[in-house]
């Protein structure tokens, strides 16, 4: 018997907007946003599982048409897991077509009605377990804390003057280099093509 093996993509999704973007002037002492939460903002309360299905499928169709469409049908499942607080999402679809939902996040640069808001999909890991891909987020929001809480402490010293204004950060450690090199987990031991006989 063949078992139809999945894919887990963790998935943040983004709000770029012009008035919190470093290039603007901070207007109040409120205004100051560390660069590392900028973009990193709740969802809103229209965005959910099933509008995040419907985008998926919408992009997969505007893409690969009826192919892609019938490809991923059958497996793709996004609600896993989905946070409006941390704008993170869990994405199951089967390992053959993980590909094709990938690239339909990737040209998304709009929420759709509702919610109607500019955002980018960033694919921060592709797992073949849910396991592995909620420790990926919870590194993934503990990492983000850090660099907050060192942008904001950087950021208090400049103010007082004691410090340069260009903010420090955080010292790159085993943490930053696996969330820069290599986003997909080979497969687990668990995860080989078994075929039974019997």
């Amino acid at each position: 018997m063949v078992r139809i093996k999945h894919r887990y993509l963790l998935v943040n999704i983004l709000y770029p907007d012009a008035k919190h973007s470093q290039l603007a002037p901070a207007t109040k002492p409120g205004d100051n946003v560390p660069y590392t939460v900028q973009f990193r903002r709740p969802s809103p309360d229209q965005m959910n599982g099933g509008l995040l299905m419907r985008l998926i499928r919408d992009g997969v169709v505007e893409l690969f048409g009826d192919y892609g469409s019938g490809k991923i049908a059958g497996s793709l499942q996004v609600v896993k897991y989905f946070s409006s607080a941390t704008s993170t999402a869990i994405i199951r679809v089967s390992r053959e077509h993980y590909r094709l939902v990938w690239s339909a996040l990737t040209f998304t640069t709009r929420l759709p009605r509702p919610v109607d808001q500019p955002c980018v999909f960033q694919v921060v890991r592709v797992s073949g377990t849910i396991r592995k891909a909620e420790e990926e987020a919870i590194r993934r929001a503990r990492l983000s804390i850090r660099r907050a809480e060192a942008a904001a402490k950087s950021s208090s010293v400049s103010i007082a003057g004691t410090a340069s204004t260009t903010p420090t950060a955080v010292a790159a450690g085993e943490d930053d280099f696996d969330m820069i090199h290599g986003i997909e987990d080979p497969d687990e031991p668990g995860d080989m093509d078994v075929d039974d006989d019997g």
